[in-house]
Formats: structure tokens, C-alpha cells, sequence
């Protein structure tokens, strides 16, 4: 059942956490180059955030310059996992700050702004110089290391058969590799756990080491993720994990996605665990746990638990919700549904494509000077605040028209789990018009409904 607002969210702020969101707000806005406005003359004195800026009256070329760490990030630097101190630093004097922007507003999609800066505070315990360092750090790998909107979703599925199909025979591997992953069901989403948080299945036991390049593995847990993301609506931000461990053996174990998936959540998409667990894990994998907790920071360890069998599995999710293969009784069976030819034809319409973004960036400029606002004027922060939750709904309506022209369909869209204008729905048929049919309530929109459904689209 979904739950109250949770601490550190929107809408759930202390005064100190909302004056931690101003000074990140301050931060990440002249990173981004963002000039601010005239202040008032009743404004603050000095802005939240300003402890950690020193400006640089001689050069307003690189703005970048302006930024130095203060004592906290110091003391911060000591526990940077993943070398983003050096990163950011290195991002600061040699990347453009209109593309951070771009990158940073490219990974809002349909979140809330404030919600997705208040996970890297939260990651990094209210330490605002650490929050940018890793907000920073993200966009950049985001932007040149995955290539996560400008690639991975923008061609998605569609261009893995495509590439499947090339003479040149490194694309092609690939493209078979990623492509394999998705056929196996290796990972799946479908569901949600007590809490209403979307669900991720992982079939432990269809993962052999070498099968697939490494590239293809990063790739498809990039999209995982990803797609994942599009499953969250407030005040659920959070997924669970299930790595079903029948079966396993060690022909199964393999060190380096593991490392490459710990890495994603603990440095690129902090704060989006919200449970993990492992299901009927034999006694083979206690030393291999051992090893892997090893790597894991504290937080993510705590929310790792073990579960022997369907009893202990229901402590956290209905038996309702548990699929059959667990032993529950949801009947879903996993069913690759591939890509239609036609099925990305709105990617093709460069011109509403360009007049959605225009429009975004219209709204997005409109929040980034309201933001400004509500940093400066202490006297009307409770209106200015309802201006920017306005606003934030704005990006949050307007992302899923933009949606089927920037975003390549996946295989939740094509069996009706990710419904136009963001609905989800679980279970019931899959959407075949554009306009979709009413929802049949879920977890997240309810419970589920009393007659099984039909197999996925075969």
C-alpha cells in the first residue's frame, strides 16, 4: 500500500532540509550558467549556498571558477567512493555548462526538480557541496560516459534489432547481445511490493558469464534502470529489487556487473533502492555475499535482506503481487514481445519534436527563474513555492507528450504497462489506440483485478 509523503521529499521538508534544497538550488544554477536575476531590495542579504560560492569579478568566461570547496566538502572528498572530486572539478573546466543543463533537465523527464536534487542531498547527507560534486559528476557521465538520453532510450530496442542486423560485426554482436538479454528475460518489471514500490525481477540463474559483451550488460542495466524510472509516480520514488536465486550456480557468478550495477545506484541514481531481495540463495553464495557487501556502502547494504522462501518473501510483498514462478498467485509469465517496424514512427516528426522541446525549455526557464525567486524573497516563499509546484506538474504533464517523440518504445509499451500520458497499468490488455482504455487499478493505482489476465502479446 502506498504510503504518506516520506521525510526529505517534496512537500515534507524541515526548515533547515528547504534551506539545504536553496543552497543546491544556488549551486547547481550557476554551474548550469543561469544567470540570476536583479534582486530585490528586501531580498536575503546573502543567498543560501553563497558559503560555498566564491565569485570571480575577473573573468565571466569561465563561470565555472566561481566554485571552491568549503571545510564540509573537504571532509566529503575523504569518502568520494567513485573519484567524482576529481571528476567534477575536471567537468567544471572543460564542459560546457549549457550541456550539463540540458543533461540535468534531459533526467528530470516527468519527476519533480526539487525531488530529484533532494535524492544526491539525501545520498550525501544534507552536505550541499557533496550533493553537487555527485549531482555534477552524474550529469556528465550521463551526457559522455553512457549517452543515457542521446542513445540508450533514444534508440532503444528498435535500433538493437537494427544493429543486430549490420555487416559491421562489432555492432552486430552487440546488438544480438543486448537483444538476448531482453528474449531471456533475464530482467523484468512488472508489479509492485507492499510499499508500492515497482518491482524488478532478476532471473539469476539465465546470466553466464562471457555470453554477453560487457558493453551490452552496462547497456541493458542502463535501461533497466531507466525505464524503471518511468514506472515512479509521487509519493513513490523508490524500486524494488528481487534476484531470484534458484538455480544458482557458480557458472552464473560474475563479478564486473555487479560492480557496474552497485556503481549505478551508489553513484548515478542515488536514493532509488528502496528494498532489495534475495530469494533462495544456496549455501554457495554466502562467501560470494561476503565479498560483495564488501563494496557496498553502509545505506544500500541495509536494505539488501534474504529471503528462504514464499512466507518470508510476503513480509514484503502480497502473495497477490508474487508471480507463479515464486510460487504467488499472479499469474504473469514473462513473454518478449518484439519491436514493430512502424512502432517509433513519431521519432520521425523532427517538427513537433522541436516545438515540444521549445515548449519545455519555455517551462523550464520559467521554474529555473521561479526557483530564483523563491531562493531570494523570504517574504512570499509559500506562494512562490505554489508557483514552482505549478510549474513542476507543467514539465511533469508536458514530458509525456514530448515522450513517444524523444523516447524509443519499449517492451512496456508495447504490452500496455506504460500507457500514454504516463498511466501504468499492471495488468489488463495491452493498449492498441493511441487513447488508452480506462485503467484497471494496480498497486500503485489499486489493487489488482480478480481475473487473471491473458498471456502478454505473443
Amino acid at each position: 500500500m502506498v504510503g504518506p509523503v516520506l521525510p526529505g521529499r517534496p512537500g515534507n521538508l524541515t526548515a533547515d532540509q528547504e534551506a539545504k534544497l536553496q543552497e543546491l538550488w544556488t549551486a547547481t544554477l550557476q554551474v548550469f550558467g543561469v544567470q540570476a536575476p536583479d534582486r530585490p531590495e528586501d531580498a536575503d542579504e546573502q543567498p543560501p549556498g553563497s558559503s560555498t560560492i566564491a565569485p570571480d569579478k575577473k573573468s565571466k568566461k569561465k563561470k565555472h571558477s566561481m566554485f571552491r570547496k568549503n571545510d564540509d566538502g573537504a571532509s566529503a572528498d575523504q569518502n568520494d567512493k567513485y573519484g567524482q572530486s576529481k571528476e567534477f572539478q575536471q567537468v567544471l573546466a572543460t564542459q560546457d555548462p549549457e550541456k550539463l543543463r540540458n543533461a540535468f533537465w534531459s533526467m528530470v523527464k516527468h519527476d519533480n526538480p526539487d525531488g530529484l536534487l533532494l535524492r544526491f542531498l539525501r545520498a550525501r547527507k544534507w552536505e550541499v557541496h557533496g550533493a553537487l560534486v555527485m549531482l555534477i559528476a552524474t550529469m556528465n557521465w550521463r551526457l559522455k560516459d553512457v549517452h543515457v538520453d542521446d542513445d540508450v532510450m533514444m534508440k532503444g530496442e528498435g535500433q538493437a534489432v537494427l544493429d543486430s542486423l549490420s555487416d559491421d560485426a562489432a555492432v552486430k554482436k552487440e546488438g544480438k547481445d543486448f537483444l538476448a538479454q531482453l528474449r531471456l528475460g533475464k530482467s523484468f518489471l512488472h508489479g509492485t511490493d507492499r510499499e508500492g514500490r515497482p518491482m524488478c525481477f532478476v532471473r539469476v540463474r539465465l546470466h553466464r558469464q562471457g555470453e554477453q559483451s560487457e558493453t551490452s550488460l552496462e547497456r541493458y542495466t542502463v535501461y533497466t534502470i531507466e525505464t524503471a524510472r518511468l514506472l515512479l509516480a509521487p509519493p513513490v520514488d523508490t524500486a524494488a529489487i528481487i534476484f531470484d536465486m534458484t538455480g544458482f550456480s557458480m557458472a552464473n557468478m560474475d563479478y564486473a556487473p555487479v560492480k557496474f550495477m552497485i556503481k549505478c545506484f551508489e553513484a548515478n541514481y542515488p536514493e532509488s533502492l528502496g528494498v532489495v531481495l534475495v530469494h533462495k540463495s544456496p549455501w554457495i553464495f554466502q562467501g560470494i555475499w561476503n565479498i560483495i557487501k564488501g563494496w557496498l556502502d553502509p545505506v544500500v547494504a541495509s536494505k539488501v535482506h534474504f529471503t528462504k522462501n514464499l512466507e518470508e518473501l510476503e513480509r514484503f510483498v502480497e502473495k497477490s503481487q508474487i508471480i507463479k514462478e515464486l510460487g504467488g498467485d499472479d499469474p504473469f509469465e514473462y513473454h518478449y514481445v518484439e519491436p514493430k517496424p512502424d512502432e517509433n514512427d513519431k521519432m520521425s516528426d523532427q517538427s513537433t519534436l522541436r516545438r515540444l522541446l521549445d515548449e519545455r525549455e519555455s517551462v523550464v526557464k520559467e521554474y529555473e527563474s521561479a526557483t530564483q525567486e523563491w531562493i531570494a524573497n523570504s517574504q512570499n516563499r509559500t506562494a512562490l513555492q505554489q508557483k514552482r509546484d505549478n510549474l513542476a506538474e507543467r514539465l511533469r504533464s508536458g514530458y509525456w507528450q514530448l515522450d513517444p517523440y524523444a523516447r524509443a518504445r519499449s517492451l512496456y509499451d508495447r504490452t500496455g504497462m506504460i500507457r500514454g500520458g504516463g498511466l501504468i497499468q499492471y495488468y489488463g490488455e495491452p493498449e492498441t489506440a493511441d487513447v488508452p482504455k480506462p485503467l484497471v487499478t494496480s498497486p500503485q493505482n489499486g489493487p489488482r483485478p480478480v481475473e487473471p489476465r491473458a498471456d502478454d502479446v505473443d
